[in-house]
């Protein structure tokens, strides 16, 4: 066999790291992780940083040795294998469909943790989304912005407070490639100049625009330097140059999309550069407008009325100006379809979309009921003639479920976690899987939680500058047999993070009890300008310095993808505490039963459709209707109560195997009833029916 040379081999492995299905392919992934496991480690798992860091000398001498020709040789036939499989919208198309393209335009998107371009819950989403429709064949594209700051890094001084550190990415260091094509993108009195850039994911595409260009006036440079900086000015011209950008890049990229999805309201104006465009190729204004609503979907994600972005109508209609005059449009046609609250009130992002949108859907049921109320006056009818639907969602299993995960329900259970169908029905055997071969997975699992969590403490001591009894500290914590919960979010108020801590006598008690060994896991960010959100991380901080929960309780800075991984899949409980009905959806309780974790939840979002009564625990402190303490209390008791009597006792009853045979029973059927119904892939089916077939038909 000839000898491959590095540049070859380095050709192989680029063209690899250039398609993101690397990100819950392992085969693609591992060939990086062999050649230097340090970088790649410290680098996020970035196989572009790798294969900077690897000399051509070095990489020709790896080349010549069997097992790593062999690794890289299975990641080029698992890529190869994944391009040639059928995919299920292939089988499932109906008459017309091979025209069908979906534009899906998006505020951020989570890919992968190397690529920080997401702040949280609606960037996992769309990463996910994406991720299905390449595992399913679904003809879709992305569309959105590519920020050079990311969000933020998140580190918290002794004190507990948060200090935000904003890092400058290197794109020339990212799986992101430059299209050579750019777009010019009016703002007002300004022309903004954008260049697309690309990330391969399979089959689909994503084109991110970058404005950090020197042909643009410093103000237009930073319209992509951050993402959600809170200056209201900044974020309505990144929303402007998101909506109508995007339909500038699908044009230079040569794309006639029959479907465009907004998620969530950012990206509104969308339709305004779309009804200018039917305007100028002849249409009548009202009739584009009635063309461009049926061929739109629209998901809110936002139950909260304050979470929707309001914004100066006036302002508006200025910097929009250069669309609406090509459009006909004027200023009174501007507060037709996006005013609210009267002749006086600002545009709101979520009513322009709506009413620029045939197919509305919320993302879980209880959502959409809420939806539906909120928003009945922009339809003039009652809330249950609201024509919002819900299509709950869900997460991608390739991307949230550990090999190791993988390799047990492969076993136990014959599931093909690559087969491309939007209902995996194996799931339903994985009550029959053998106990004792699950509790080994679950305590590898929980292992790993620990040594990973034990890292990022010591790590965390040493910027702080603590001395070697802090490390110490830090080394010690946490058990590999403890109960373990995880509560890991976004830190918004009404989330309730402190919650648990609402009776200290009463939850030292729970975690004091040696023989029956409890421990809680705390992660999660609170945006930059949210000081009520960082008070509570500073208070779980201040929890974990406390002598009788020191090691047992702990916080862990940054939370991103890869801790998320790890956490969802060591924790045994995912705690779940929001103030009912603000919590949407959520999505990471999902992710906890790929790997054989159960739910503690009060009943918001998508556990009201999952919970059983055999498949996890919810919280009810019966606290709908009470006042705002009166509310903790009560859920905090009816939390305290399913720990006592319930979830520790169970998890550490054990049989004459040290076996806990009711917790197990439990897992596997949290894990036979929530995998099937709650994956993207099938949320995905239900878009193509609910969503993209009626718009691509102009239903």
């Amino acid at each position: 066999m000839p000898r491959m040379r590095a540049s070859d081999g380095r050709a192989a492995l680029r063209a690899l790291a250039m398609d993101l299905r690397w990100a819950w392919i392992e085969p693609m992934r591992r060939p990086f992780s062999m050649l230097q496991p340090r970088i790649w480690i410290a680098s996020n798992e970035n196989p572009l940083a790798v294969l900077s860091a690897t000399s051509d000398a070095y990489l020709e001498q790896r080349l010549h040795e069997t097992a790593f020709k062999r690794v890289l040789d299975a990641a080029i036939t698992a890529k190869d294998r994944d391009d040639r499989r059928e995919r299920w919208f292939d089988r499932a198309r109906q008459t017309g469909e091979r025209a069908m393209r979906i534009a899906y335009v998006c505020s951020e998107f989570a890919i992968h943790e190397c690529m920080q371009q997401y702040s949280g819950g609606l960037g996992v989403l769309a990463g996910d989304h994406l991720k299905s429709c390449a595992d399913l064949g679904i003809p879709l594209t992305g569309f959105g912005l590519l920020y050079r700051q990311g969000y933020y890094q998140q580190e918290l001084r002794r004190d507990g407070t948060t200090r935000v550190v904003e890092p400058l990415w290197s794109f020339d260091d990212l799986p992101i490639s430059d299209t050579g094509k750019q777009i010019s993108c009016p703002i007002g009195r300004t022309a903004v100049d954008a260049r697309i850039m690309h990330i391969a994911i399979g089959g689909c595409d994503l084109y991110l625009l970058d404005t950090d260009l020197t042909s643009n006036r410093k103000p237009d440079r930073e319209l992509t330097r951050g993402l959600y900086r809170g200056d209201p000015e900044l974020r309505l011209r990144q929303q402007a140059l998101l909506g109508i950008g995007a339909v500038h890049a699908a044009k230079a990229m040569g794309l006639s999309p029959t479907v465009w999805h907004l998620n969530e309201g950012h990206a509104a104006f969308c339709g305004l550069e779309r009804i200018a465009r039917a305007v100028e190729s002849g249409t009548a204004l009202d009739v584009a407008e009635r063309n461009i609503a049926t061929q739109t979907v629209f998901t809110t994600h936002t139950p909260v009325a304050a979470g929707h972005d309001r914004y100066d109508l006036g302002r508006c209609t200025e910097l929009l100006r250069p669309t609406l005059r090509r459009a006909g449009m004027r200023r009174s046609d501007l507060a037709r379809l996006g005013q609210e609250g009267g002749p006086s009130g600002p545009l709101c992002m979520t009513v322009l979309a709506l009413r620029l949108s045939t197919h509305v859907n919320g993302v879980a049921a209880l959502h959409g009921e809420v939806s539906r109320d909120m928003w009945k006056d922009v339809y003039g009818c009652e809330a249950d003639e609201v024509p919002i639907h819900h299509i709950t969602n869900g997460v991608h299993p390739g991307t949230w479920m550990p090999p190791a995960s993988a390799d047990f329900w492969r076993t136990e259970i014959g599931l093909r976690p690559t087969r491309s169908v939007p209902r995996c029905r194996t799931w339903a055997k994985a009550v029959d899987a053998d106990p004792v071969r699950f509790w080994k997975l679950r305590q590898s699992l929980r292992s790993r939680l620990v040594h990973v969590a034990r890292e990022r403490l010591v790590e965390q001591a040493r910027r702080r500058g603590e001395g070697e009894a802090g490390i110490a500290v830090a080394r010690a914590s946490l058990r590999d047999d403890a109960l373990t919960i995880g509560f890991a979010r976004r830190f918004a108020t009404y989330k309730r993070a402190p919650l648990l801590f609402h009776d200290l006598e009463r939850l030292d008690a729970i975690l004091s009890n040696a023989t029956k060994p409890v421990q809680v896991l705390f992660a999660g960010k609170a945006h930059p300008l949210d000081k009520p959100g960082q008070a509570f991380a500073k208070r779980v901080h201040e929890m974990t310095q406390r002598p009788s929960l020191q090691g047992t309780v702990i916080l862990l800075e940054e939370y991103d993808m890869g801790l998320g991984r790890v956490l969802t899949a060591g924790c045994d409980v995912w705690l779940n505490t929001p103030i009912r009905p603000h919590e949407a959806s959520g999505t990471s309780g999902m992710k906890g039963p790929l790997s054989g974790g159960l739910n503690l939840s009060i009943s918001d979002g998508w556990w009201p459709e999952a919970a059983d009564g055999t498949n996890g625990w919810t919280i009810d402190g019966e606290s709908e209707q009470l006042g705002d303490r009166e509310r903790d209390t009560a859920d905090a008791k009816a939390l305290y109560e399913l720990l006592e009597t319930t979830l520790v006792p169970l998890f550490h009853e054990r049989d004459d195997q040290d076996l806990p045979r009711g917790w197990i029973n439990f897992a596997l059927q949290s894990a036979a009833t929530v995998n099937e119904a709650f994956s993207s892939h099938r949320m995905l089916a239900e878009y193509v029916k609910w969503g993209y077939r009626p718009a691509h038909r102009g239903d």
